[in-house]
């Protein structure tokens, strides 16, 4: 994956050969990533070219290309300290999706090493490390040398993403966010991959949501993508699973930084929250399986429950708190955790069954409480956020609360409550179950 050629070529003639939907050799791609990293090549260039990529696409050896480029535009972490297995989790993100909180250290509870770099909240989707950081101290910039010493100690860290870690794919994803080229399956391969391949994992999980609250609406867009991620990661040495799983309603009960570490800790002490679970029991066991754990699923599937409730994954949370500086008090005393000056409930207007919570509107609501960001450099509130007291096929009563919003502004608050209500619905008859994970796509072999 290094570089293979230092010819300097025509960003502009890359442009139009992109642009009529000719496919670009390795060595072009490769100077257009370097030279787009740093600088030489001007964002609106970079633009054209993202914008020519979105219309065109591009072949799977210039989506390889792609990754194996931005991966060497900055230091890739070996982690040869670490022994075993190591696989980490990707997931592209969901409202409420707490799910790496819980899958990390129950994975390591039970022997695998998982060096996990996550990302921040944007636009309607939660971050992971904007929830870890609402715990007081604790610590998601840590060194290369810290991150691999931690995963020794504990068995996993979390961290953000490190200026040495595909700097090339920071400047992409920036562009891409302001031209509108975010949902283009070529360059989201690039970028997801070649943080994972640089970060030093042997092999990684894909979580990708589908539906209503994702970014992908329809399933086979999202088996689509998890065909291409597959292929090209085993281009490039990696291996991966991907599962397809519904985001139409938000996981769990709390939407929200502060809140859904509470729930975190809720469910880690033995509280049975069924979406969580099975996500995360159907992700873990994959992890298991790739990492040589278990060979089987139903194995993979007991000794992650053991751990689960026999207070094993608890243990290895409060111990990663600990060791990135964070307060370990939190685990006996939630209440340590930010909390919200006003909260506002949300009650039915007549007797029903939950039918549909509708996750974007939610995730939108979150944002507008200030748990998320609209742009990378706002400022995230870790007390605000939304409470559900009642799920998909619940029955409620006439004048009971279903949800409650967490404010840090009473006016803001009262207008997300009533924007709350109307993303709840309600019907006569109980609505039928539906399974979450609802596809699976692995590498040959796996």
């Amino acid at each position: 994956m290094g570089r293979t050629s230092r010819e300097s070529f025509s960003a502009t003639d890359l442009i139009a050969r992109k642009q009529s939907g000719t496919a670009l050799s390795h060595a072009e791609i490769d100077w257009f990533v370097r030279a787009s990293a740093t600088g030489e090549i001007p964002d609106y260039q970079l633009s054209a070219f993202l914008m020519a990529v979105f219309f065109k696409g591009m072949t799977i050896a210039e989506t390889r290309d792609l990754t194996a480029a931005m991966v060497a535009s900055g230091k890739v972490l070996k982690l040869k300290s670490i022994r075993g297995r190591k696989v980490d989790k990707h997931s592209t993100g969901g409202v409420g999706d707490k799910i790496s909180l819980i899958l990390g250290p129950l994975v390591a509870s039970v022997g695998v090493k998982v060096p996990m770099v996550s990302g921040r909240a944007l636009g309607h989707t939660g971050g992971t490390l904007d929830k870890l950081e609402s715990i007081p101290g604790f610590r998601t910039n840590l060194t290369s040398r810290e991150f691999e010493r931690v995963v020794n100690k504990v068995g996993i860290s979390i961290i953000g993403q490190t200026d040495e870690i595909a700097p090339a794919d920071r400047k992409f994803y920036a562009i891409r966010d302001v031209t509108s080229t975010v949902a283009c399956q070529p360059l989201m391969v690039g970028s997801i991959l070649s943080k994972k391949i640089a970060s030093g994992a042997d092999a990684v999980v894909f979580d990708l949501k589908c539906g209503e609250g994702a970014f992908m609406k329809r399933p086979k867009e999202a088996e689509e993508l998890a065909r291409l991620l597959t292929r090209v990661a085993s281009m490039l040495g990696m291996k991966t699973t991907t599962l397809l799983t519904r985001m139409d309603e938000p996981l769990g009960f709390m939407v929200g930084n502060a809140l859904e570490i509470k729930e975190v800790i809720e469910v880690l002490k033995g509280k049975w929250v069924e979406d969580l679970i099975e996500v995360t029991l159907a992700l873990g066991s994959e992890m298991l399986l790739l990492a040589g754990r278990a060979k089987k699923r139903a194995e993979a599937n007991t000794l992650l429950r053991s751990a689960l409730l026999g207070g094993k994954a608890l243990q290895k949370f409060e111990e990663l708190i600990k060791v990135q500086g964070g307060d370990p008090r939190v685990i006996a005393d939630p209440g340590m955790l930010a909390r919200a000056a006003f909260t506002f409930n949300v009650r039915a207007s007549r007797r029903g069954y939950v039918s549909d919570i509708d996750a974007l509107a939610v995730g939108e609501i979150a944002t507008t409480l200030g748990a998320g960001r609209l742009k990378a450099d706002d400022r995230v509130d870790p007390a605000v956020g939304v409470e559900f007291f009642k799920k998909r096929r619940d029955l409620v009563a006439k004048g009971e609360a279903i949800a409650r919003i967490h404010s840090s502004d009473r006016p803001v608050g009262l207008r997300c409550a009533r924007l709350l209500k109307g993303a709840i619905s309600l019907s006569a008859k109980k609505p039928a179950a539906r399974r979450l994970v609802i596809g699976r796509v692995g590498s040959r072999g796996n």
